[in-house]
Protein backbone atom coordinates (compact mmCIF):
# COMPACT_ATOMS: atom_id res chain seq x y z
CA UNK A 1 0.00 0.00 0.00
CA UNK A 2 1.08 3.48 -0.88
CA UNK A 3 2.77 5.31 2.29
CA UNK A 4 0.95 9.23 2.06
CA UNK A 5 1.48 12.36 4.23
CA UNK A 6 -1.58 12.87 6.21
CA UNK A 7 -3.26 16.12 5.32
CA UNK A 8 -0.91 19.03 6.38
CA UNK A 9 1.70 16.71 7.48
CA UNK A 10 5.02 16.03 5.91
CA UNK A 11 6.18 13.45 3.62
CA UNK A 12 8.47 10.57 5.21
CA UNK A 13 11.94 11.47 4.50
CA UNK A 14 12.66 9.44 1.26
CA UNK A 15 14.80 5.81 1.50
CA UNK A 16 18.42 5.30 1.46
CA UNK A 17 19.42 4.48 -2.16
CA UNK A 18 20.53 5.18 -5.45
CA UNK A 19 19.77 9.09 -6.74
CA UNK A 20 19.27 10.74 -10.02
CA UNK A 21 22.12 10.39 -11.87
CA UNK A 22 23.58 6.90 -9.89
CA UNK A 23 24.74 9.40 -6.99
CA UNK A 24 23.70 7.56 -3.91
CA UNK A 25 22.03 9.62 -1.73
CA UNK A 26 22.99 11.07 2.04
CA UNK A 27 21.05 9.80 5.31
CA UNK A 28 19.76 12.59 7.26
CA UNK A 29 20.81 12.55 10.75
CA UNK A 30 23.35 10.30 10.19
CA UNK A 31 27.16 11.61 10.83
CA UNK A 32 30.17 11.17 9.25
CA UNK A 33 29.02 10.12 6.01
CA UNK A 34 31.28 9.76 2.82
CA UNK A 35 30.92 12.12 0.09
CA UNK A 36 29.06 11.34 -2.63
CA UNK A 37 31.17 9.82 -5.33
CA UNK A 38 32.40 11.78 -8.74
CA UNK A 39 29.81 10.79 -11.51
CA UNK A 40 31.51 8.49 -14.54
CA UNK A 41 32.25 11.63 -16.27
CA UNK A 42 34.19 13.75 -13.69
CA UNK A 43 36.01 10.84 -11.88
CA UNK A 44 36.85 8.23 -14.59
CA UNK A 45 41.00 7.53 -14.58
CA UNK A 46 43.14 9.88 -16.42
CA UNK A 47 45.04 8.37 -18.73
CA UNK A 48 48.74 9.77 -19.73
CA UNK A 49 48.28 12.54 -22.32
CA UNK A 50 50.20 11.44 -25.24
CA UNK A 51 53.36 13.26 -26.49
CA UNK A 52 53.61 16.11 -28.41
CA UNK A 53 53.80 15.28 -31.81
CA UNK A 54 58.08 15.62 -32.75
CA UNK A 55 58.88 14.80 -29.14
CA UNK A 56 61.10 12.31 -27.87
CA UNK A 57 60.30 10.13 -24.79
CA UNK A 58 61.59 11.80 -22.25
CA UNK A 59 59.90 15.52 -23.07
CA UNK A 60 63.13 16.09 -25.47
CA UNK A 61 62.57 18.02 -28.67
CA UNK A 62 65.39 18.05 -31.22
CA UNK A 63 64.38 20.73 -32.80
CA UNK A 64 65.01 23.20 -29.61
CA UNK A 65 68.99 22.00 -30.93
CA UNK A 66 68.84 24.51 -33.54
CA UNK A 67 67.97 28.55 -33.61
CA UNK A 68 64.79 30.08 -33.99
CA UNK A 69 63.85 33.30 -34.86
CA UNK A 70 61.78 33.98 -32.03
CA UNK A 71 63.23 31.19 -29.33
CA UNK A 72 66.78 32.42 -30.06
CA UNK A 73 66.98 35.40 -32.42
CA UNK A 74 70.86 36.58 -31.73
CA UNK A 75 72.15 33.11 -32.72
CA UNK A 76 69.60 33.05 -35.20
CA UNK A 77 70.24 36.13 -37.30
CA UNK A 78 74.21 35.65 -36.73
CA UNK A 79 73.79 32.59 -38.17
CA UNK A 80 72.35 34.34 -41.47
CA UNK A 81 75.11 36.75 -41.60
CA UNK A 82 77.33 34.11 -41.53
CA UNK A 83 75.64 32.01 -44.07
CA UNK A 84 75.81 34.74 -46.32
CA UNK A 85 79.01 35.71 -45.72
CA UNK A 86 80.19 32.57 -46.59
CA UNK A 87 78.47 32.34 -49.72
CA UNK A 88 80.42 35.82 -50.53
CA UNK A 89 83.70 33.97 -49.91
CA UNK A 90 82.80 30.64 -51.95
CA UNK A 91 81.23 33.19 -55.38
CA UNK A 92 82.71 36.50 -55.40
CA UNK A 93 86.00 37.03 -57.22
CA UNK A 94 88.99 35.63 -55.25
CA UNK A 95 90.97 39.42 -55.29
CA UNK A 96 87.62 40.61 -53.66
CA UNK A 97 87.19 38.25 -51.24
CA UNK A 98 90.68 38.10 -50.48
CA UNK A 99 90.58 42.69 -49.74
CA UNK A 100 87.17 41.95 -47.63
CA UNK A 101 89.14 39.33 -44.99
CA UNK A 102 92.50 41.24 -45.26
CA UNK A 103 90.47 44.49 -44.54
CA UNK A 104 88.69 42.71 -41.39
CA UNK A 105 91.77 41.15 -40.23
CA UNK A 106 92.62 41.61 -36.64
CA UNK A 107 96.35 41.46 -37.06
CA UNK A 108 98.48 44.34 -35.06
CA UNK A 109 98.44 47.23 -37.83
CA UNK A 110 94.33 46.87 -37.75
CA UNK A 111 93.80 46.48 -34.10
CA UNK A 112 96.36 49.55 -33.76
CA UNK A 113 94.34 52.09 -36.16
CA UNK A 114 90.76 50.90 -36.56
CA UNK A 115 90.10 48.40 -33.50
CA UNK A 116 86.17 48.78 -33.45
CA UNK A 117 85.95 47.68 -37.22
CA UNK A 118 88.19 44.81 -36.88
CA UNK A 119 86.94 43.18 -33.62
CA UNK A 120 83.66 43.61 -35.45
CA UNK A 121 84.28 42.53 -39.29
CA UNK A 122 86.67 39.37 -38.01
CA UNK A 123 83.69 37.68 -36.69
CA UNK A 124 81.92 37.95 -39.71
CA UNK A 125 83.73 35.20 -41.35
CA UNK A 126 83.92 31.50 -40.78
CA UNK A 127 87.82 30.60 -40.76
CA UNK A 128 87.27 27.54 -42.83
CA UNK A 129 84.24 27.64 -44.25
CA UNK A 130 81.18 25.62 -43.53
CA UNK A 131 82.96 22.38 -43.20
CA UNK A 132 85.04 24.08 -40.30
CA UNK A 133 84.06 22.08 -36.74
CA UNK A 134 83.78 25.32 -35.62
CA UNK A 135 80.92 25.89 -38.22
CA UNK A 136 78.69 23.25 -36.08
CA UNK A 137 79.81 24.13 -32.76
CA UNK A 138 78.57 28.22 -33.55
CA UNK A 139 75.28 26.63 -34.53
CA UNK A 140 74.87 24.22 -31.31
CA UNK A 141 76.91 26.02 -28.74
CA UNK A 142 75.24 29.08 -29.17
CA UNK A 143 71.51 28.49 -29.48
CA UNK A 144 71.82 26.60 -25.87
CA UNK A 145 73.60 28.98 -24.01
CA UNK A 146 71.11 31.38 -25.98
CA UNK A 147 67.71 29.45 -24.66
CA UNK A 148 69.72 29.19 -20.88
CA UNK A 149 70.82 32.89 -20.76
CA UNK A 150 69.27 35.03 -23.09
CA UNK A 151 70.42 36.46 -26.42
CA UNK A 152 72.29 39.76 -24.68
CA UNK A 153 74.57 37.97 -22.03
CA UNK A 154 75.35 35.40 -24.88
CA UNK A 155 76.38 37.86 -26.94
CA UNK A 156 78.64 39.33 -24.16
CA UNK A 157 79.98 36.07 -23.75
CA UNK A 158 80.94 35.67 -27.13
CA UNK A 159 82.24 39.10 -27.85
CA UNK A 160 84.36 38.93 -24.40
CA UNK A 161 86.03 35.41 -25.53
CA UNK A 162 86.70 37.39 -28.99
CA UNK A 163 88.21 40.33 -27.89
CA UNK A 164 90.06 39.12 -25.12
CA UNK A 165 91.85 36.15 -27.14
CA UNK A 166 92.16 38.22 -30.14
CA UNK A 167 94.55 41.00 -28.01
CA UNK A 168 96.09 38.04 -25.51
CA UNK A 169 97.49 36.68 -29.20
CA UNK A 170 97.92 39.98 -31.23
CA UNK A 171 99.64 42.44 -28.63
CA UNK A 172 102.28 39.81 -27.55
CA UNK A 173 103.14 39.93 -31.58
CA UNK A 174 103.51 43.76 -31.88
CA UNK A 175 105.84 44.42 -28.74
CA UNK A 176 107.65 40.82 -30.58
CA UNK A 177 108.12 43.03 -33.71
CA UNK A 178 108.60 46.04 -31.65
CA UNK A 179 111.53 44.01 -29.81
CA UNK A 180 113.35 42.74 -33.02
CA UNK A 181 112.26 39.12 -32.27
CA UNK A 182 109.53 38.69 -35.80
CA UNK A 183 109.93 40.52 -39.08
CA UNK A 184 107.38 43.49 -39.75
CA UNK A 185 105.06 41.51 -41.96
CA UNK A 186 103.91 39.65 -38.89
CA UNK A 187 101.90 43.25 -37.95
CA UNK A 188 99.46 42.04 -40.85
CA UNK A 189 99.38 38.34 -40.01
CA UNK A 190 95.56 37.45 -41.35
CA UNK A 191 93.35 36.70 -38.04
CA UNK A 192 89.73 36.49 -38.65
CA UNK A 193 86.96 34.08 -37.67
CA UNK A 194 84.24 33.28 -35.08
CA UNK A 195 86.50 30.49 -33.16
CA UNK A 196 87.84 32.37 -30.34
CA UNK A 197 84.42 33.15 -29.37
CA UNK A 198 82.71 29.73 -29.78
CA UNK A 199 85.59 27.92 -27.71
CA UNK A 200 84.27 30.63 -25.00
CA UNK A 201 80.85 30.22 -25.61
CA UNK A 202 81.29 26.28 -25.06
CA UNK A 203 83.51 26.88 -22.16
CA UNK A 204 80.59 29.51 -20.27
CA UNK A 205 77.61 26.26 -21.38
CA UNK A 206 79.60 24.00 -19.48
CA UNK A 207 78.60 25.10 -16.48
CA UNK A 208 75.29 25.24 -16.72
CA UNK A 209 75.50 21.06 -17.45
CA UNK A 210 74.94 18.35 -15.27
CA UNK A 211 78.14 17.48 -13.79
CA UNK A 212 79.51 14.62 -16.12
CA UNK A 213 79.44 17.05 -19.11
CA UNK A 214 80.34 19.86 -16.90
CA UNK A 215 83.86 18.10 -16.49
CA UNK A 216 84.02 16.10 -20.14
CA UNK A 217 83.23 19.09 -22.48
CA UNK A 218 86.22 21.12 -21.61
CA UNK A 219 88.17 18.32 -21.30
CA UNK A 220 87.63 16.88 -24.82
CA UNK A 221 87.89 20.63 -26.53
CA UNK A 222 91.15 21.62 -24.52
CA UNK A 223 92.50 17.89 -25.61
CA UNK A 224 91.83 18.41 -29.06
CA UNK A 225 93.29 22.24 -28.89
CA UNK A 226 96.47 20.84 -26.93
CA UNK A 227 97.14 17.98 -29.93
CA UNK A 228 96.34 21.27 -32.35
CA UNK A 229 98.57 23.36 -30.35
CA UNK A 230 101.56 20.75 -30.06
CA UNK A 231 101.67 20.28 -33.89
CA UNK A 232 102.43 23.56 -33.97
CA UNK A 233 100.66 24.38 -37.05
CA UNK A 234 99.11 27.81 -36.19
CA UNK A 235 100.18 28.24 -32.37
CA UNK A 236 98.89 31.89 -32.09
CA UNK A 237 95.62 30.45 -32.97
CA UNK A 238 95.52 27.72 -30.64
CA UNK A 239 96.81 30.20 -28.23
CA UNK A 240 93.70 32.15 -28.64
CA UNK A 241 91.40 29.22 -28.85
CA UNK A 242 92.70 28.06 -25.42
CA UNK A 243 92.52 31.62 -23.67
CA UNK A 244 88.74 32.22 -24.89
CA UNK A 245 87.80 28.22 -23.33
CA UNK A 246 89.17 29.26 -20.13
CA UNK A 247 87.59 33.11 -20.01
CA UNK A 248 84.12 31.24 -20.42
CA UNK A 249 84.89 28.78 -17.87
CA UNK A 250 85.94 31.88 -15.80
CA UNK A 251 82.44 33.32 -16.23
CA UNK A 252 80.39 30.41 -14.77
CA UNK A 253 79.28 32.47 -11.61
CA UNK A 254 78.04 34.63 -13.67
CA UNK A 255 76.23 32.69 -16.29
CA UNK A 256 74.53 30.27 -13.57
CA UNK A 257 73.26 33.46 -12.57
CA UNK A 258 71.75 34.65 -15.74
CA UNK A 259 70.44 31.17 -15.55
CA UNK A 260 68.92 30.79 -11.90
CA UNK A 261 67.19 34.75 -12.66
CA UNK A 262 65.66 33.49 -15.89
CA UNK A 263 64.25 30.48 -14.29
CA UNK A 264 62.27 32.65 -12.10
CA UNK A 265 58.45 33.59 -12.18
CA UNK A 266 57.99 37.10 -13.83
CA UNK A 267 57.24 38.58 -10.91
CA UNK A 268 60.24 37.28 -8.82
CA UNK A 269 62.49 38.80 -11.39
CA UNK A 270 61.84 42.65 -10.81
CA UNK A 271 63.50 41.81 -7.37
CA UNK A 272 65.98 39.22 -8.26
CA UNK A 273 69.75 40.83 -8.13
CA UNK A 274 70.85 41.97 -11.18
CA UNK A 275 74.33 40.07 -12.82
Amino acid sequence: MERTAPPGGTAPPAPAGPAAGGVPALLGGVPRQCCPRETAGTGARRTPEASPRGTAPGGVRPWRLLPTPAGTPFTFWYTVVLCATALIAAHADPAVVHALLQGSSTDVAHLVRTPELVLVGSALWIAGGPASPFTAGFVLVLTALERRVGGLRTAGVFLLGHVLATLATEVPVGLAVLAGNLPGSSLHRMDYGVSFGVAAACGALAGLLPLWLRVLLPAVLGGMLVRDLLAFTDPLTEWGHLIALVVGIAAWPLVRRWHAARRLPPGARQTAPQG
